[in-house]
């Protein structure tokens, strides 16, 4: 049994660790949005590269739930209480927007992608034609994608860090640190066939690709930024933004034979680059941000640290 003083000294610990959270909300966020996400991803990946026995596919499936999903959930929790627990989840099904963020998000970012994919050389020739298929399989990708991928990671990203990062960084800076942090979170997963790694797989392969993916995740930042900033701080927008990115890529791989890993993120980088630095010239690195918005979304009075 645990003596008074061992037990005073565990309560003392567990608050001194909370009020360390509590002044370094996003170091914190981070560090368990990474450390539950990659650990959670080992077995799968041992399986993968056959070190060990057995099936762990959905650990893949799960990684975002684990990762910044319950690292938003929790620093929120800890820095906010169940007040900021229940404006994140209002926040969540806030979808009051101007009709022309939904076409841009619905419309033009498909559109967008699938020119970066066409312009290709070599691509145009490989196409397989339009089938009826589509029709279905394109919504309800749409659906998977918005609640298994969308979702658990923009909980995080958007809803918890990008509006603590704005004012403490700049609206510019914020967004930039935002978007190494969330490409390196993906880091790990450039060694599992999801990211055109796996067994076979050389190195300098995977150096590519994962430079295509950093310049991409680095345009989708600024734009997710401004989006954002122009839609009340909405993580249902967010969310809808994400899943316009990545459902294209599903739908459309297997209408293009020549189409891999590399050539994907390239086409998203030629249709997504021009737009991001267009953002950032016009609105000169604000990106639409308004600190009295941003500061009520994240619960804050002044910018955490």
């Amino acid at each position: 049994m645990k003596t008074s003083l061992e037990s005073n000294q565990s309560i003392s610990s567990s608050r001194n660790l909370k009020e360390m959270m509590r002044k370094h909300p996003l170091f914190f966020f981070f560090l368990i949005s990474y450390a539950f996400t990659w650990i959670v991803l080992i077995p799968y990946i041992l399986s993968v590269w056959g070190l060990i026995k057995g099936s762990f596919d959905f650990l893949y499936i799960i990684k975002p739930f684990v990762g910044p999903t319950l690292a938003a959930v929790i620093m929120t929790g800890i820095t906010e209480g169940k007040e900021g627990l229940h404006r994140l989840w209002r926040r969540l099904g806030q979808g009051r927007a101007g009709w022309q963020w939904y076409l841009l998000i619905l419309a033009a970012v498909p559109v967008l992608l699938l020119l970066g994919i066409v312009i290709q050389p070599g691509i145009l020739a490989s196409f397989q034609g339009l089938t009826p298929r589509l029709l279905v399989t394109y919504p309800l990708y749409f659906v998977i994608v918005f609640f298994g991928v969308a979702l658990p990671e923009e909980i995080g990203w958007r809803g918890f860090a990008l509006p603590r990062m704005q004012p403490r960084y700049g609206p510019l800076w914020g967004t930039l640190l935002l978007g190494v942090l969330w490409c390196f979170w993906h880091l790990i997963f450039f060694l599992t066939p999801g990211q055109g790694g796996g067994p076979g797989t050389s190195f300098s392969t995977l150096l590519v690709s994962f430079a295509y993916f950093f310049i991409m995740v680095m345009a989708f930042a600024i734009i997710f930024t401004w989006v954002f900033n122009h839609t009340g701080g909405s993580i249902f927008i967010a969310n809808l933004l994400h899943a316009a990115i990545d459902t294209p890529q599903l739908a459309w791989i297997p209408l293009f034979l020549a189409v891999d890993e590399t050539k994907l993120n390239l086409a998203s980088l030629i249709a997504f680059g021009v737009p991001a630095i267009l953002i950032v010239v016009l609105t000169r690195g604000r990106l639409g941000y308004q600190p009295g918005i941003t500061l009520e979304v994240a619960g804050t009075e002044k910018p955490d640290v």
